[in-house]
């Protein structure tokens, strides 16, 4: 049975859902999306997190083992960015990983809470003799099982995106110059926690060493590069260590 917690969660997701949805399609049209819908969006993304967060660590304590354990919980992680990104000037990419987060929990909630409310379970099964999801149910669940690995993936290639956004937009003063420190930071707990952005960087890094590696290349476009993998790799390796946590995007 459903519980309220459970309800607001799911409430936080849907909010996010359309408001972000609103926000890109008056931004892909030109038409000069409003902050409001910016902050709307991210505003649901607090609502679903921080009940997760309550849910998995309960009532924040102040001691260092409690800081240490939330600190490397994958939905503070996500909690905290929302935080910044709703503080911040809007960023349209900023939003996306958040929206694929959303989409897949709002649909996972409509199928196993709303939908047997409102539709009539399917035939009994041969096996038990319980009866079986709707048939738009079970086709709901094949579509989000299907496609929430490739989503994931794309989840992960965005979010490397979104470091280039606000390391160049701090280069061109169109985001704070501590926006990529807090990215960064960020992506570097992702790396440890998430084979997708494992993944992502290693194929990132394959092709920009493709690229470098191609006869005529300026040498100091090979040095630049080879120093800057070194300062990243010195950074990364000193990380907390990696923890399961409960899984990017707020599940509940």
């Amino acid at each position: 049975m459903a519980t309220t917690q459970h309800y607001m969660w799911a409430l936080g997701h849907f909010i996010l859902l359309i408001s972000s949805a609103r926000y890109f399609l008056a931004w892909a049209m030109f038409r000069g999306p409003g902050a409001w819908w910016y902050k709307a969006s991210f505003t649901g993304a607090l609502i679903s997190y921080a009940i997760v967060c309550h849910k998995s660590l309960g009532i924040p304590q102040p001691n260092p083992a409690w800081v240490k354990k939330a600190l490397l919980d994958e939905n503070v992680q996500y909690f905290i960015l929302s935080f910044f990104w709703w503080s911040s000037k809007p960023i349209a990419i900023a939003l996306m990983p958040y929206a694929i987060f959303s989409l897949f929990h709002a649909l996972t909630f409509t199928r196993t809470t709303l939908m047997p409310q409102l539709l009539p379970p399917g035939p009994p099964s041969t096996s038990s003799g319980q009866p079986t999801p709707h048939p738009i149910a079970k086709k709901l669940q094949v579509w989000v099982k299907s496609n929430y690995d490739p989503a994931m993936k794309a989840v992960a290639y965005i979010e490397l995106l979104i470091m280039f956004r606000v390391a160049l937009g701090a280069i061109l003063f169109q985001n704070s110059f501590i926006a990529p420190l807090v990215y960064a930071h960020f992506l570097r707990q992702r790396y440890y926690q998430s084979q997708f952005t494992r993944s992502a960087v290693a194929d990132v890094n394959r092709r920009v060493d493709v690229y470098i590696q191609k006869p005529g290349t300026p040498p100091v476009l090979v040095q630049v590069w080879g120093k800057f993998k070194m300062l990243i790799g010195r950074w990364t390796g000193s990380t907390l260590a990696p923890q399961a946590g409960a899984g990017a995007g707020a599940r509940q």
